[in-house]
């Protein structure tokens, strides 16, 4: 569980991120910044007991900076108003499949996948679910990842044709024009305050265990 003081200052951040207003409460931000690595920590030590490959992590190798990089953006806000983990093999800066939570006021998530892959790995992982689809089938339809995940994967960026290479009468067409491969699960800050919010994201977790090693194992 997150302690309210961490989920108002979050609140509070998205009212005024400005950087008078942070440095004036940047005390209240590094406790923040603590708890939500303690959280952290539970969840990694969760899930190493579930997938090997995130045991070796420590929360320094998940978690995101809170100042934004305001250098080539139209929005020059300093600050981002959520704190977000990813637990990935080998850690947050490989560009491999992993599991990532987020906690933000209106925008609390746990879920994952491959973001935005670059055309190698992409094509790589289109070429899998390809000759897979069979197994790919059975870990998107399990009945557990659709009960934990029913709106299915985020439309993020998806190609209005075939790939090249493939056509529209593909079964798995709807996954081969998809650019990202994301599915999330949604929490009110209220539930993200529970005492079993650490079990409710493991059990997310979990749930995508097989669909992430698939993904890994495409790009390899």
């Amino acid at each position: 569980m997150l302690q309210a003081s961490t989920v108002k200052f979050l609140r509070d951040l998205k009212k005024n991120n400005n950087k008078p207003w942070f440095e004036k409460n940047k005390s209240v931000y590094l406790d923040a910044k603590e708890d939500f690595e303690l959280f952290v920590e539970q969840v990694i030590e969760g899930m190493g007991k579930i997938d090997a490959d995130i045991k070796p992590l420590h929360p320094k190798d998940t978690t995101y900076r809170i100042y934004r990089d305001v250098r080539f953006s139209k929005d020059k806000t300093p600050y981002k108003t959520n704190m977000g983990a990813y637990l990935n093999k080998g850690g947050k800066k490989m560009p491999t499949a992993g599991y990532y939570v987020q906690c933000e006021n209106g925008r609390n998530i746990a879920g994952g996948g491959l973001w935005m892959p670059m055309a190698p790995e992409l094509n790589k992982v289109r070429q899998e679910i390809d000759y897979s689809f069979d197994e790919w089938s059975k870990i998107v339809g399990d009945r557990n990842f659709k009960k934990l995940f029913p709106d299915g994967f985020e439309q993020f960026d998806v190609l209005s044709r075939p790939p090249k290479g493939y056509d529209d009468e593909n079964p798995a067409i709807e996954f081969l024009k998809l650019k990202s491969f994301v599915v999330i699960r949604s929490f009110t800050d209220a539930e993200v305050q529970a005492k079993s919010f650490v079990k409710e994201v493991l059990k997310t977790f979990e749930a995508m265990g097989d669909f992430v090693h698939f993904l890994n194992r495409a790009m390899e």
